[in-house]
């Protein structure tokens, strides 16, 4: 579960860096819905981290709405599932 975290963590912070410097550039951009989807598989935390820190999709309701909505149900399920499986 853990190895998973991570590496999803590191795809999500890796995804919002490279849509905020295609915006700056004017390149190809990360679909919004595919940002959505990586935060809904459990990279939300490190998502709305990421953009807070880089500016980032932070004046979009969507993204400061939900992702962070996303990180606390993550946090919920880790913490109750973490528990229920012994792994804290």
């Amino acid at each position: 579960m853990w190895y998973y975290l991570i590496a999803i963590s590191l795809i999500s912070a890796v995804l919002c860096i490279y849509d905020k410097v295609s915006a700056q550039h004017r390149g190809r951009r990360v679909p919004e819905k595919t940002l959505f989807g990586v935060s809904a598989i459990g990279g939300a935390f490190v998502m709305f981290v990421t953009m807070l820190l880089i500016r980032h999709k932070t004046k979009h309701f969507s993204f400061m709405f939900f992702v962070p909505l996303m990180a606390l149900i993550h946090i919920a399920l880790i913490i109750f599932f973490g528990s229920k499986l012994g792994l804290f």
